[in-house]
């Protein structure tokens, strides 16, 4: 698999993964009639605005891409860049914003080096990344745990398709002070 960053054409790739993955990851967890109502036009618009201008120059997308397939099909995205936490942007703490590979890449080693790559993006004296998670999504917690990441014990709730969802925060030291996961 081959890691690169994202460019303004990869936008329909990012959206397809984008929706795919919330309709298995989140089965369960978000309504089904949100998750069914899921399509690639959801959030292509959405990427091909944010990879045409990006906003924050420092905001980093990467994408992951199935170098075996002769197409070199795009299967996963990570995004990352300054914290949107009040509590956490004076210790200039970057945040995880996304990572969300196709569910026929999950299991191969794709996450892990599209994360390795995402955050070799962040700048030096970065102290740590933090993201957020719903607190059910059990698969995404252990990946993140298994990286480094730890609960830091911050917790909100969001609305999605009509569901209050509880999510948590992780944290986990800058890759220059410490090794990934397995």
């Amino acid at each position: 698999m081959i890691v690169r960053a994202a460019v303004a054409s990869d936008a329909a790739g990012v959206a397809r993964v984008h929706a795919r993955s919330w309709q298995v990851a989140y089965r369960g967890l978000v309504p089904d009639a949100y998750l069914d109502g899921l399509s690639d036009d959801t959030w292509r618009e959405r990427w091909e605005r944010g990879l045409a201008t990006p906003g924050d120059p420092r905001t980093v997308t990467s994408v992951l891409l199935a170098a075996d397939r002769a197409d070199g099909e795009l299967v996963g995205f990570a995004r990352v860049g300054p914290t949107r936490d009040d509590d956490l942007a004076p210790q200039g703490l970057w945040e995880l914003y996304a990572i969300y590979l196709a569910p026929s890449s999950w299991g191969l080693g794709g996450g892990r080096q599209l994360l390795r790559a995402t955050l070799a993006s962040v700048p030096d004296g970065v102290p740590a990344t933090a993201l957020w998670v719903l607190a059910g999504n059990g698969r995404g917690r252990q990946f993140y745990e298994r990286h480094g990441y730890v609960a830091d014990g911050a917790a909100k709730t969001i609305d999605l398709g009509g569901a209050a969802l509880a999510e948590v925060r992780y944290r986990r030291p800058s890759a220059s002070s410490t090794t990934m996961g397995r």
